[in-house]
């Protein structure tokens, strides 16, 4: 069946609805209707509220927290859509939970980003579209194809117009938290024309979202700095690393990232921290004790959007990752 006669379905799990009608809206068309619910032991039920039968079919359900709660309803939408005779299953996770356990860091240890790609796949999904990825080498453990999309360009643009003059004076350094941060802060630095630094620090694995931070590879005394990093999660590394580059010397420290997880003490960190604003996507809901004011959120819905309207018209999505050309001065 050719895509201009496929009915566009979309469909939105619980973890983030908010996103999902503004998608919606961006591309005109109405959430399709489903109902979840609960058995009385806590199973979760999904009845489609809608006929689906060669349907172009879009889940809309980032798998953060409560990650358990949210995946396995992801996965029992997507097998009901199979069930009911949808022609494409598209599982759309802005969030893609569980993806930095993505390698075995000691002995004994779970692959878990390669299972959750497993259930997926066997759920019964034809095609997974997301977004910044903890770990790019996540893409490969997908057979189906997988579109990576990228909020840093969403980033980068606000950051170019607050700090517009400071860009403009050489004053605005873009920092990586980790080394293994530095292609994605070089990224960054690329699309606002700022120097680079890196936060150096040894992480202890006794204790989870734990770290030490060392010192600061890179030029940041007398500058605005901002701390680009893909998720932002308990806020622990992120706070330490803006403590120490003030201690260094920064005249201003700001932080950024696509996935605001902001779990357990995070907000309160992000409160007592030295930052002047911290600005995450709505790729994770925030909950109304979590919009302080220091925190910004920018929308990825319109990109979401954009690239499942191609998809659906089996369109190529290749533009959505290439950079806007540079406008001529003068």
């Amino acid at each position: 069946m050719e895509a201009a006669t496929r009915d566009l379905k979309i469909f939105s799990g619980s973890a983030h609805e908010e996103f999902a009608r503004e998608i919606c809206s961006t591309l005109g068309v109405p959430l399709a209707e489903r109902k979840a619910f609960r058995f009385s032991d806590g199973e979760i039920g999904i009845a489609l509220g809608e006929s689906v039968r060669g349907a172009d079919a879009f889940v809309i359900q980032p798998t953060c927290q409560p990650v358990n709660e949210n995946l396995m309803e992801l996965l029992i939408i997507v097998d009901a859509l199979r069930r009911a005779s949808a022609a494409r299953i598209n599982v759309v996770v802005p969030y893609f939970g569980y993806a930095r356990q993505d390698r075995k860091a000691r002995s004994r240890e779970p692959i878990t980003a390669k299972l959750v790609a497993n259930l997926i796949e066997h759920a019964g999904a034809d095609r997974v579209v997301t977004a910044d990825l903890h770990a790019g080498q996540i893409q490969g453990f997908f057979d189906i194809p997988l579109d990576h999309l990228t909020g840093i360009p969403l980033l980068a643009t606000h950051f170019k117009r607050i700090l517009r003059k400071q860009a403009q004076e050489g004053r605005v350094v873009v920092v990586s938290p980790d080394i293994g941060g530095v292609v994605r802060a070089r990224k960054f630095a690329e699309l606002i024309h700022a120097d680079l630094a890196i936060v150096d620090k040894r992480r202890s694995y006794d204790v989870a979202n734990k770290s030490e931070v060392m010192e600061i590879i890179g030029e940041v005394e007398g500058k605005t700095a901002i701390l680009v990093d893909d998720i932002i999660d308990t806020a622990g590394s992120i706070v330490n690393a803006a403590n120490a580059i003030v201690a260094n010397g920064a005249e201003h420290v700001y932080a950024c990232a696509v996935h605001g997880v902001l779990s357990g003490p995070a907000i309160e960190r992000v409160q007592n921290s030295p930052f002047v604003e911290m600005v995450v996507t709505d790729t994770v809901p925030l909950s109304e004790e979590k919009k302080i004011p220091k925190i910004t959120t920018l929308s990825m819905a319109p990109l979401f959007a954009e690239a499942i309207r191609r998809i659906h018209l089996d369109h190529s999505i290749s533009i959505l990752f290439q950079p806007k050309p540079r406008r001529r001065q003068g």
